[in-house]
Formats: structure tokens, sequence, C-alpha cells
């Protein structure tokens, strides 16, 4: 729109400590209280650090530190049929300080112009002080034209980080069938939709936020609604760039003087990767109720899973391997799939335990007895074509608008409802019985289904809105959980969605989250810090059976980010040679558990901030136990330097606890140390005195 008149350019602070007045209007995420007008078309709250600024079209450009990283944008649009509604035309503005009771100190400005075909947009940002670089964002359109519009969607948050020579990174928390990286570089074409609905159907959901990055400067975007939403967060390599957006696919014929208000979405603009922006959202999150649960202290003891035995397992294997497990120094041991008839019956197999129930309460007791907890893998919300539950409760199928079931296609079964109160019932029962009864410790609760489910339509079940299902499924997880702890004190849930990016929504019920069949060690790290700013300090990230990793030995991988340790080793024998545990793999085995139970960096603070996993080399990972801090470096070869950072006060000594070698000393002004390794080097920095 050409050079536009800088005395109507509105600008939003949004971080920092420090208060300063500002041109335009100003707003902070942490202010103190609004300061009083100094002149008509001035209110100063906030800082310079991070700002916002609002064109008079009221399109928006973001600066880190005085530093534009994007040019004015149409950043908040409206989608017609046929037609892009992106230029509003300002017409006023109104801004105040508020004290939100769940969020605390906050402002919040409200900005308002008018596009030529009469539609009037209405954007309302709030910031808050505890919240550092995060704007929360709700815009309403007003049709004002005095005839119809045909809307097809909606964006918030378009925003294209300017170019830079170092390239970007992304990370997406929504799900792909092909299990793709959650952070990965942005190359020459990028384009995800990174669309929280269903991928296909079984796989889908995931982590309402996107994020895009470069050396110093980085946006996400995303939803803070209390219910898995279905959103898409595109993200694209640009000519000038990367871009990323909220949209909303919302369709809706808004007659004359009829709002459309937007979900409530999010921008955080912050130095660095993904981590803090995670935090941000998990904080706001917090505050409306969903944060991670307690994890039990058994959540962070190492795990061995018989699913190296695969589905033909016997008992009599399963029972033989429990005191090598145990003299490894693991602690729990699960029984995986196969004991089951089918997926939905959950009925013993008779070939493994003829005598029924009996069998496996003596199952559970043998684990007892070998001095480990025992855990059992389900598989809920699934039904077999051939199983007493789909031919007798058809009704707990879910239905698309077409009326089609939906496959979890690694059975071969139909998805269940969550939304359905006869299918909530039923598996919190099983629950009760695999824990009351049976006696399990823990559950293993699998499948790429459980993760979200589509909108369903079955008459039978009364839904007001398809979206129930959806947004119903993160209930369904809260029944099972409180169906385990009632059933017994301290019981584990974990949830493992097969390759999925975790939904948020579902994980305050969830006890323990793994790596979910990562397919590189690559992936046990990224998951791993994705999921350590997600749910914070005492929860508990597994990294999954170490076999699934590089060389399927890559326990490094999983110490370094305070994963707990887990394998699924057979022993003497198995269907699969390359995981027998030989006595070079026990020697190994046994180290790393050992080292993982004398410094327990599950249970540590996880320092992401600290490095950018996209553009610091080596990748740097590091873990705090008090003042002590543990290092992890990553790279197939490396010669050269790495530096300390988060040293404070004083000398540390410098130790590698892999090896035990002295690596000399440092503090927070000398930090660099001069490293040659493959694979991995760990460094204990251990305050001297």
């Amino acid at each position: 729109m050409g050079e536009m008149n800088r005395r109507t350019v509105l600008r939003v602070a949004l971080g920092g400590a420090g208060l300063a007045a500002l041109p335009a209007v100003v707003m902070g995420a942490t202010p103190a209280s609004a300061a009083p007008n100094r002149e008509p078309d001035t209110v100063g709250v906030g800082d310079t650090s991070v700002t916002l600024e609002f064109d008079d079209g009221l399109r928006s450009r973001v600066a880190l530190k005085g530093v534009d990283v994007t040019r004015f944008d149409a950043s908040e649009v409206l989608l017609l049929d046929g037609a892009t509604i992106d230029e509003f035309a300002y017409r006023g503005r109104e801004s105040r300080s508020i004290a939100d009771s769940r969020h605390g100190a906050g402002v919040r400005v409200t900005v308002w112009g008018d596009s030529a075909t009469g539609v009037r947009k209405t954007v309302e940002l709030t910031s808050f002080r505890r919240l550092t670089g995060m704007l929360v964002m709700k815009v309403t359109y007003t049709n004002m034209s005095g005839g119809e519009l045909r809307v097809t969607g909606w964006r918030n948050g378009a925003h294209e980080l300017l170019e830079n020579p170092a390239g970007f990174y992304t990370f997406s928390g929504t799900t792909y069938t092909d299990r793709r990286d959650w952070v990965q570089p942005v190359t020459d074409g990028y384009y995800q939709e990174n669309s929280l609905g269903m991928d296909s159907s079984d796989y889908g959901g995931g982590t309402p936020m996107a994020s895009v990055w470069r050396p110093g400067a980085g946006l996400s975007v995303g939803h803070v609604e209390p219910v898995a939403t279905i959103l898409s967060l595109p993200v694209r390599r640009t000519s000038g760039g990367a871009s990323l957006a909220v949209q909303g696919d919302t369709r809706v014929t808004l007659g004359p003087g009829r709002k459309l208000t937007t979900r409530t979405t999010f921008l955080t603009a912050l130095p660095g990767d993904h981590f803090v922006p995670l935090q941000r959202y998990r904080d706001y999150m917090g505050d409306i109720g969903l944060s991670a649960s307690k994890a039990p202290k058994s959540a962070f003891d190492p795990i061995w899973c018989a699913w190296g035995y695969e589905r033909d397992f016997t008992v009599d294997q399963v029972v033989g391997t429990l005191p090598k497990a145990r003299s490894v120094g693991l602690r729990w041991a699960g029984l995986d799939d196969g004991w089951q008839t089918n997926e939905g019956d959950w009925d013993l197999n008779p070939r493994k335990f003829p005598q029924g129930d009996a069998d496996m309460r003596a199952l559970t007791r043998k684990i007892r007895d070998a001095g480990m907890l025992p855990r059992l893998w389900w598989a809920p919300l699934a039904a077999d074509p051939d199983s007493n539950l789909f031919r007798d409760h058809p009704d707990m199928v879910l239905l698309d608008q077409d009326g089609n079931k939906q496959q979890v296609t690694w059975w071969d079964s139909w998805t269940l409802c969550p939304a359905y109160q006869p299918t909530v019932d039923y598996f919190v029962n099983l629950v009760k019985k695999f824990i009351g009864d049976w006696g399990y410790e823990g559950l293993k609760t699998d499948g790429q289904h459980l993760n979200a489910v589509a909108p369903c339509y079955n008459p039978a079940h009364g839904h007001t809105r398809p979206e129930e299902s959806t947004e119903g499924l993160a209930q369904f997880w809260k029944a099972v959980h409180g169906a385990a702890t009632e059933a017994r004190r301290g019981a584990l849930v974990e949830l493992c969605p097969c390759g999925t990016a975790f939904a948020f929504h579902n994980l305050p019920y969830v006890d323990q989250y793994p790596g979910s069949d990562p397919e590189s060690s690559y992936q046990v790290r990224s998951k791993g810090k994705t999921m350590k700013a997600l749910m914070g300090v005492g929860s508990s990230y597994a990294g999954d059976h170490v076999e699934l990793s590089d060389n399927g030995d890559d326990f490094a991988s999983s110490y370094g980010v305070g994963a707990v340790l887990s394998t699924k080793f057979t022993n003497p024998g198995g269907p699969d040679d390359s995981i027998v545990l030989t006595p070079e793999r026990e020697a190994l085995w046994r180290k790393w558990v050992n080292l993982y139970e004398e410094n327990m960096l599950s249970t540590g603070e996880y320092r992401g901030e600290l490095y950018d996993i996209g553009f610091d080399k080596p990748e740097t990972h590091v873990v705090a136990k008090g003042p002590t801090l543990h290092y992890a470096f990553y790279a197939p070869r490396w010669e050269g330097t790495v530096e300390l950072r988060g040293l404070s006060g004083g000398r540390y000594r410098l130790t590698d606890p892999f090896t035990g070698a002295s690596l000399g000393t440092a503090d927070a002004q000398h930090n660099t140390v001069k490293l040659g390794f493959e694979r991995f080097q760990l460094i204990v920095a251990e305050p001297i005195g």
C-alpha cells in the first residue's frame, strides 16, 4: 500500500522486562500498568524488545530488539468463496490494563478497521507479564455490507520471517502418516499444511503450534482453545523467507450485521528454536487447568518390554527373561501385544493362559517375585470386525458424515467413539480389571488411533455437534487415568500413539510419554526436547526401545535428553537375532542403566533454552541436577571446540561420565572445551567447592 503515515502506525510491545513510552498504541507481555496518555496517539506500556506494529491497512510487522524480522504482512484475513479480504482501513483502537484471574497482569489492545467491501475487522490482542513474547489474539469480522458473505475460512498470525543466509528450521506439532521428523530444515520448495485434523483414518491430531526460526529470531503460531480443535498451521518456504499462519476452514454464510469470531490463537516472537515458545504455550494452558499430572516415582524406572518376542511370545519366554532383565538393572516388565484374543474383547488367549484369569494373576506375581513391576499393553477404542464387542455393540462405532466406519490400519479394526458414554464405561471397566483384578501396576496404551479421532456423525450417540468426538478424546483419557489410579494408587498410564505427534489435550491424563516408535536417534532427541518443553519438570519422557535407535544401541540419545531408558532385548534367543542380549550388549546395557540410575537425569531440569537444535553444532542438550550441569553432544564425527552454556559463578570440574576421564575445568568466562568424538560426548560440569 506504499509508504504509510507513521502517525497511524500502531506499535504493540510483546516482551522484555523494562517499561518505556512508545509512539502510537503499545502493550506489553511484561506490563506493570498502563501509562497515562501523553498525547492523543500515545499509550506507553511495555518496552521495545519485541514489537508488533500495524499500518493503516491493519497489516502487521514484527520486530525483535528493534530489528524488523517481517514486513508488513496481511496477518489477519477473511477468506470468501473466490476472494480474500486482507486490507482494512484503520478506524480506531482501545487499550487497558487487565488483571486476569488465571494469567495475571496484562494489557489488552483492541484495534479495528473497515474493508472497502463493508466488512469490519476487530482484532483483540492480549499480552501477559509472565508470558514474555506471547500475544494472544481473537479476531471478529462483522458483515456491514448489506448483503450475504459466503465465508470459507480465516487466517490469523500470518507472517513471513525474512530471509537469512543461514536458512530456517521449523517445528510442527501435527501428525503425518510417514512419521517424519518434528523438527526439520526449511529447504527450497518446502511446504507442510500441518493440519490438526486426520491425515488418514487413524493418524491425526497433535500439539497446536508451528514454528519457523533462523539464528536469533523465531515466530510461532497456534491456538489456545481448551479442547482439541481442527485447524491448520501451514509453513512454507517463500522467495523472501519462510511463512506460517493459523488457518480455520470455517464455512458459514454471514447475513447483514452478523459476526464471525475466530478461535483464540497466539503469536510468539522470540529468539531461538521451538523450546521456549512451547513453554509459553504450556504455561498458558496450565493456567486454564491443562498441565502435566505429577508422575508417580515408578515413571522414572527403566523398562524392559517383552515386545522383542512379538505376538507369538510364550509365557515361559517372558518369565525366563525376567532374571536377566532385573540383573541388568531394569525395573519394569511389560507384557506386550499377543496376550489377547482380539482387539475389542480383550479376553485372554487360551493357548497362553489356559486357566484364564488365574494364569494372568500368576504371571504378575512372578514379575513381582523377580523384583520388577508388571505393565500391560493394550489398544483401547478399537474393535475387530469379528469381535464380540463389535457384534454386540455396533452402536459404539465412530461414523463419518457419509456413514463410513474409520479403520485402525495396524489391527484392521474399527475406531470407537470416545465421546459415547457406553464406550467410555466399557474401557473403564477393563482398566479396573487389568489393575484391580489381574494385578498390573501400569498400562502401556498403544495405537496411532489414540491421538485423535475424526468428527462423529453416528446418530446413536446423540452428539449436538460432530466435533464432540474430537474434543471428547481427552475426557476419555481422563476417565482411563482416573480408573487406573482408583484401582491402584500410583498406577502408571503410558500413552504411545505410534509415530503421531502427541496431542497436547490428552497429555494431562498421562504419566509417561515415550518416543513413540522413533525412526532414528535424532527423533528420540528432538521428541525429547519437545516433550520436556510441553510437560515440564516432573514429567516422564521415555526414549522407547533402544533397539529403534541408530545402530540399535544408542542409549546415549535417551540418556542425554533426560529420557527413561527402555529396551526389548530377548534372551537367550528370539525371532530377531539383532536384538538378542549378547554378552557384549549386556555389558553395554548394564553400563548405561547404572549411569542412568546414578544421575537420574530424567528427574532433572531440561535446559532447552540454552541451545538451538537446528543451528547449533554439534547438536547439544543440557540437563541440570541442582547446580551440576550434564551436557550431551551429538554428531556423526566432531573435531573442534564446544561451548558450555549455562555456567554460573565459580569454577566447574569437567568429567566424561561414560569413560570417567577428566576434561579439565571451566567457568562462565572460559567455557569452551576442545573435543574429538564419534556419535556422542557427555560432559558433567560440577561446581568446585
